[in-house]
């Protein structure tokens, strides 16, 4: 690379001899300036306005241009006399903390490197001596024409320095910040946090200039005569008022699927069947109905028939008593009839006929308890003495 600037580095007594470098490059697309009736270039000459002659740079010099309009010529010479110290020598002052630093003072970056086999030992001890104690060296340099600070850092195994403004040149930030009072909640914090976890970090090499990219492409396809404008996307209205909470909600979910993640599960109760009351759901247990025609569903009648009964003998009332065991009494004939029925349509051969006998001697027994109870709750009735009322 080609050095723009030799000089020393002065650390206390020591003298290190180093070269500038500029350790960044500018990939940017430059354009010229064409007359578009007929594409020819647009140049600007420089003319002198006395004599209205165009001047070569040979002939161009530096002047200070006073209040007046009066100009005061300024040559190398002059400056070169000036008894800055700085001249051709970055000066270390302090070492700090790299902390300390406010990055908007970082300016232009460059590369030291040792000039000559007699440098390497000393740029090697100061080079060291940062990564150990890890500060940064603040120093002054001399610079086209003007005195600057620096920072001095170590990168890799070269010392690097970034040129830095001085404290005065760094306007405060007034009328910046929204005048409005804003309040921000929690859980606007905690689903920014969640966005910024979601995109996590990134390689800072894998970044490039996209812009660029497509300029270069337009470029190649007008080259080549096979270029078609696309119709750029319309950009959004400023002033929109959105949600924010969805905003973010919606971010996290969109970052998460560009990262090839799972979403998150719904919380318990918030929806579905089944889910527990976490936010005040309750758990539905379906009810089950048999299907229609299933065998063997009329059997569990018939002990039904007998708890009614049994029920109806304790009532006093005749009317209340007779009526159900009469219902029972049906209800369980019929129960028996249709379960012998089921049986007698599934089994086979001889054991049919056996099961049929089975379920009618069944009946005729629940029949004669159904009988006895009635006539049971007749006599209790019977003994009951009736209450007299009086006029």
């Amino acid at each position: 690379m080609r050095s723009i600037w030799n000089g020393a580095i002065s650390f206390g007594l020591v003298s290190i001899p180093i070269k500038l470098v500029n350790a960044t490059e500018s990939h940017s697309i430059s354009f010229r300036q064409i007359h578009l009736a007929d594409g020819g270039r647009i140049r600007y000459r420089k003319v002198c306005e006395l004599d209205g002659e165009e001047v070569s740079g040979a002939e161009i010099g530096k002047g200070y241009e006073e209040a007046d309009g009066s100009v005061i010529p300024i040559t190398d010479e002059d400056l070169a006399q000036l008894p800055l110290a700085t001249a051709k020598t970055i000066e270390i002052m302090s070492f700090v903390p790299a902390e300390e630093i406010d990055p908007l003072q970082m300016d232009a970056a460059y590369y030291l490197a040792a000039n000559g086999a007699t440098a390497a030992k000393p740029y090697t001890l100061l080079r060291e001596a940062l990564k150990r104690s890890r500060k940064v060296a603040i120093a002054k340099y001399a610079l086209r024409g003007r005195e600057r600070l620096g920072m001095l850092r170590v990168v890799d195994d070269v010392i690097a320095m970034h040129g830095l403004l001085w404290p005065d040149e760094i306007r405060a930030p007034e009328g910046v910040a929204p005048d409005e009072k804003v309040s921000v909640r929690d859980a606007e914090l905690d689903l920014a946090d969640a966005l910024m976890a979601t995109l996590g970090e990134v390689e800072m090499a894998s970044l490039h200039d996209d812009y660029r990219d497509a300029v270069e492409a337009m470029i190649a396809a007008k080259a080549g005569g096979a270029f078609e404008p696309v119709e750029a996307a319309g950009e959004p209205a400023g002033g929109q008022v959105i949600d924010l909470m969805a905003a973010l909600e919606k971010s996290v979910r969109a970052a998460k699927a560009s990262r090839g993640e799972a979403e998150d599960e719904p919380a318990d109760g918030a929806g579905g069947s089944g889910g527990t009351g976490g936010d005040g759901g309750a758990e539905v247990t379906p009810i089950r109905r048999p299907a229609a025609g299933r065998k063997g569903t009329a059997a569990p009648k018939a002990v039904g028939g007998k708890k009614s009964t049994a029920t109806s003998a304790r009532k006093t009332a005749s009317a209340a008593a007779s009526a159900p065991a009469k219902r029972a009494t049906k209800s369980t004939t019929k129960t028996a009839g249709g379960a012998a029925s089921a049986r007698a349509g599934s089994g086979a051969g001889s054991g049919t006929g056996k099961k049929a006998a089975s379920a009618k001697s069944t009946a005729s027994k629940s029949s004669t308890a159904k009988g006895s109870s009635a006539a049971a709750a007749k006599k209790t009735k019977a003994a009951t003495p009736r209450r007299k009322t009086s006029a």
